[in-house]
């Protein structure tokens, strides 16, 4: 899960101020990269880690002097040295990483409230702030053209990446506009899961991906399947056939699908509609040859995954959720994976 949903969840919830941290710069090798977020309320309260222990109480006494100067700053952590002496107790990481103070207060706290509600909308949203300047605040722009926070966005042409960045993808880091420093971040919403099918062993699935970040949604034509009773970690239960389900589903590219219903002419069904979608990932479950048996040409095409899942000799349920998880989360974050027939 991206860190910046649990962060954004705590800012709505928190009775009080507070500061926003954000990883800004890595050089070498740490933990966590950039764009990664952690909370720190002025009450103790903290939501997210930006390493794996080894910065965050550090993290935390640099916010409370942020919070009470009301002014944004950056500080550098050198995780490089092995030794206790030096910054990081020798944490030996190999990595400089700079983290990025913003206060959230009162005044502040809408702009991420507005952050937050995009996301939940399902939008893509750019974020500019500048660095050169403690003052100004951060600058926001959604992919349907709204635009909140009272900083400003330098370069016009850097909205273009709402629309050319491929889905899920996009670089978060710093970048120059006349002379003037400004970090860029792309914050995604939530990848979609639809899982076909809400047989016995699809309550594993939809749990393991539900902790990996993906909002899930089961589909299913047996009412007493697809419910909250049955599958208790959905996000939206849609019941109905498939030619019902698949159009009102307005699947897109961002969107992941699974094919688990266990019922061959089921799944024929709705590998037939499901062929033509524009989709992030089509997986199958069931062996191979049974999946090549569903299309017309009697071979399986390269951009269905099947047998769904990585290779991990995986065994029931259980196991089998955490190889379909563990693909998906390879397939959204661009890593190739080796299919085995």
């Amino acid at each position: 899960m991206e860190s910046y949903f649990p962060v954004l969840e705590a800012i709505a919830a928190a009775p009080c101020d507070g500061v926003l941290a954000i990883i800004i710069e890595v050089e070498g090798s740490a933990y966590q990269k950039e764009g990664t977020c952690m909370w720190i309320g002025a009450n103790g309260e903290t939501v997210g880690l930006l390493s794996g222990g080894c910065l965050e109480e550090a993290v935390a006494a640099y916010a409370r002097d942020v919070l009470a100067n009301r002014q944004a700053a950056a500080v550098s952590f050198d995780l490089r040295t092995e030794d206790d002496l030096s910054w990081g107790q020798g944490a030996g990481c190999n990595g400089l990483i700079r983290v990025w103070f913003e206060p959230v207060t009162a005044d502040t706290k809408p702009v991420w409230l507005a952050l937050k509600r995009c996301l939940e909308h399902g939008e893509h949203v750019l974020m500019a702030r500048s660095l050169s300047n403690r003052n100004e605040p951060p600058f926001f722009q959604s992919e349907t053209g709204e635009r909140f926070g009272s900083g400003r966005m330098p370069r016009p042409e850097w909205t273009e990446w709402l629309r050319d960045a491929p889905p899920f993808r996009g670089w978060n880091g710093w970048y120059e506009a006349d002379g003037e420093a400004f970090y860029v971040q792309h914050f995604w919403p939530k990848p979609r899961l639809v899982i076909f099918g809400a047989g016995p062993d699809a309550p594993p699935l939809v749990a393991a991906a539900k902790a990996a970040g993906f909002s899930v949604t089961v589909s299913d034509w047996r009412p007493a399947f697809c419910h909250p009773s049955h599958v208790s970690d959905a996000d939206e239960w849609v019941v109905g056939f498939p030619h019902e389900t698949v159009p009102m589903l307005h699947l897109n590219e961002r969107d992941f699908v699974i094919v688990m219903t266990h019922q061959f002419e089921r799944d024929r069904e709705l590998v037939s509609l499901l062929a033509d979608k524009p989709l992030a990932y089509l997986g199958v479950l069931g062996p191979r040859r049974r999946t090549d048996r569903l299309f017309p040409s009697g071979s399986t095409p390269p951009f269905v995954r099947s047998p769904a899942g990585l290779s991990i000799g995986a065994r029931g349920p259980y196991e089998i959720a955490v190889s379909i998880t563990a693909e998906l989360i390879s397939v959204l974050r661009g890593r190739s994976t080796e299919r085995v027939s």
